[in-house]
C-alpha cells in the first residue's frame, strides 16, 4: 500500500506550476493544480465532507495596502496610532498571513479560502475589499483570479467562506453577491444536502464553487450556503500543545452529518506576543518555528465522517502543507483495500 501511495503522489506532483530561478522544487512550486481530478475513482462518490481538503487562513492577506486607511475591524486606539506611518508598516507584518496569491495557492492545492471583507471609508461606490487590519485587494479581482483557474481546471472544486463583514449595509451585500454571480455564473453550486456533495455529482452538474455566507442575507439567494454548514472552531492560543488539544476535542465533537468541518491549525498572537516580536512579525515570531510541529499533527490524522475534513494554515508554502493534507485521502483508499482482504 505504501508503494501505491508513493506512486500516486509522484503522478499528482509530476509538474511544477511556476518553476523558480534556481531550478529546485520547493513546497510552493509543487503542482497540485489537478489533485481532485487525480483522486482514484472510489473517492469520486465520497462526500466532500469526508475528504481531507487543504485550506488557507486569511487567504487574501498576501498583500495589504499600507497607504489605505486602517480597516473597520480595528479598534479606535489602533486607528489613532496608525496615523504614525511606522505603525502601519508594523501592522503589515502582523496582518499578512500568506505569501502566495490566490492563483499560486490554487496551484499548490489549496481549495478552501477564508475570506473577510469590508467597504472602504470614504469610497462613494459600493466596492468591496478584503480586510485584515489593513485593506487588501478588491474582492472582484480575487474572484476573477479564482475563476480563471477553475476554467482551466474544470474538475477542481473550491470553498469560498465569507465569514466576516465590516462596514457593510444591505446595498454593499447586494453588490458583493452580484459580483460573485458575475464572476462564477454557472459554476456556483446551489445550497443543498452536504452529504450529496461529491466530486462526481459536482462534475456532472459542472459546478465548482461553494459559497458560504455568514450573514442572514444568504437566505435571499439559492447559491449561498449558510455559515452554520461549515463550522470553524477557533483555538485562540499561542501554544502548540493547547492548539492540538483543541483540534482533537473539536474533532471528537464534530457532527457526523449535515455540515463540513474546518480544523483551524493556526496560532493566534496575544498583545504581549506582538509586543515581544513587534519587528519580526507573525511569520518570524510565531508561525515559522511552530508550523513543523503542527504539520506533524496533520500527518497523524485521518479523513472520514468523524475525522478531519478541511484543515487551514497560515503561510501554506513554508512547509509541504497542501500535499500532506491531500495525501491523507489515500488512507480512505487503504481502508477499502483492507476491507476486501
Amino acid at each position: 500500500m505504501l508503494a501505491v501511495r508513493k506512486a500516486r503522489r509522484k503522478l499528482r506532483m509530476g509538474t511544477i506550476c511556476s518553476p523558480n530561478p534556481s531550478g529546485t522544487k520547493t513546497a510552493s512550486d509543487v503542482c497540485n493544480a489537478d489533485w481532485m481530478a487525480s483522486l482514484p475513482p472510489h473517492l469520486h462518490n465520497v462526500p466532500l465532507s469526508n475528504l481531507a481538503i487543504p485550506g488557507s487562513h486569511d487567504s487574501f492577506s498576501y498583500w495589504v495596502d499600507e497607504k489605505s486607511p486602517v480597516g473597520p475591524d480595528q479598534t479606535q486606539a489602533i486607528k489613532r496610532l496608525a496615523r504614525i506611518s511606522l505603525v502601519k508598516k508594523l501592522m503589515k507584518k502582523w496582518s499578512v498571513t500568506q505569501n502566495l496569491t490566490f492563483r499560486e495557492q490554487l496551484e499548490a492545492g489549496i481549495r478552501y479560502f477564508d475570506l473577510r471583507v469590508s467597504s472602504k471609508p470614504g469610497d462613494t461606490d459600493q466596492e468591496i475589499y478584503f480586510i485584515h487590519g489593513l485593506f487588501g485587494i478588491k474582492v472582484w479581482d480575487g474572484l476573477m483570479e479564482i475563476d480563471s483557474f477553475l476554467t482551466q481546471h474544470p474538475k477542481e472544486i473550491v470553498f469560498l467562506d465569507f465569514n466576516h463583514f465590516y462596514a457593510m449595509d444591505e446595498a454593499h451585500h447586494k453588490c458583493l453577491v452580484l459580483r460573485i454571480q458575475e464572476a462564477f455564473e454557472n459554476k456556483l453550486c446551489p445550497a443543498c444536502s452536504v452529504e450529496s456533495m461529491t466530486l462526481q455529482t459536482l462534475w456532472e452538474k459542472k459546478c465548482q464553487v461553494l459559497i458560504f455566507y455568514h450573514c442572514p442575507f444568504y437566505k435571499q439567494y439559492s447559491f449561498l450556503w449558510p455559515g452554520k454548514k461549515i463550522p470553524a472552531p477557533w483555538a485562540n492560543t499561542t501554544s502548540v500543545r493547547k492548539l492540538i488539544l483543541f483540534l482533537e476535542t473539536t474533532l471528537s465533537e464534530r457532527a457526523p452529518q449535515g455540515s463540513f468541518h474546518v480544523s483551524q491549525a493556526i496560532l493566534t498572537p496575544r498583545v504581549n506576543t506582538i509586543a515581544r516580536g513587534l519587528v519580526g512579525g507573525l511569520k518570524n515570531t510565531l508561525v515559522h518555528r511552530n508550523l513543523p510541529a503542527i504539520l506533524d499533527w496533520v500527518k497523524t490524522q485521518k479523513p472520514g465522517a468523524m475525522g478531519v475534513n478541511i484543515i487551514t494554515s497560515d503561510f501554506v508554502d513554508l512547509v509541504d502543507f497542501a500535499t500532506t493534507v491531500i495525501e491523507l485521502n489515500d488512507l480512505l483508499q487503504e481502508d477499502r483495500a483492507l476491507a476486501k482482504c
